[in-house]
């Protein structure tokens, strides 16, 4: 089965920055998470989204 949420250091090492610039996207709002007690997670879906997100802006 897929894993449906990811932790941020799961996040940091899909898209290839570190842990903190995780936190920074999740404050800022650009990369959508959960809790899930005290648990961050972020659904594998937003982490998609967020990468199509900076290519079209780039491509802009």
């Amino acid at each position: 089965m897929e894993r449906v949420f990811l932790t941020p250091e799961e996040v940091a090492e899909a898209l290839h920055v570190g842990r903190a610039k995780v936190y920074d996207l999740i404050r800022n709002g650009d990369l959508v998470s959960v809790k899930i007690g005290r648990l961050r997670r972020v659904h594998a879906e937003a982490v998609r989204e967020y990468a199509r997100r900076l290519i079209e802006g780039a491509a802009a």
